[in-house]
């Protein structure tokens, strides 16, 4: 996969439970999803439009489907974040920091301990 795709709010909702269980089948699925819970149909179209979007792969167990993640929660963290910073901040990660700052978000201090970590990882 070149590129890794936006999700949706229920796509999202739905991968986070394959990330968590790492290959489950539908009735699995739909138990680790919190109240209120999406009908099965609901989930079983998300889960082929995941596949449609190789997010997920399907192993076939007679009529039964095994689900399994095809893109690390890394992956697309990752590129998530990416995006984020490319569409709301100019694609700068330190205009990502000047406004959690300003936001009280971050504190100075936590910047400058985060730094201090950054630091001993770079040694």
């Amino acid at each position: 996969m070149s590129a890794v795709k936006n999700l949706t709010k229920a796509e999202e909702q739905i991968m986070q439970v394959l990330w968590k269980l790492e290959k489950a089948f539908l009735r699995e699925i739909i138990d680790v999803i919190p109240q209120p819970k999406p009908h099965q149909n609901t989930v079983a179209t998300i889960l082929k439009i995941l596949v449609e979007k190789e997010f997920a792969g399907i192993e076939l167990y007679g009529r039964m489907h095994l689900y399994y993640p095809l893109v690390s929660k890394e992956a697309y963290s990752k590129s998530t974040i990416k995006n984020m910073v490319k569409g709301y901040f100019e694609g700068s990660f330190s205009n990502v920091v000047s406004f959690m700052v300003k936001e009280n978000n971050l504190s100075v201090e936590d910047l400058e301990h985060l730094l201090k970590e950054l630091k001993k990882q770079g040694k």
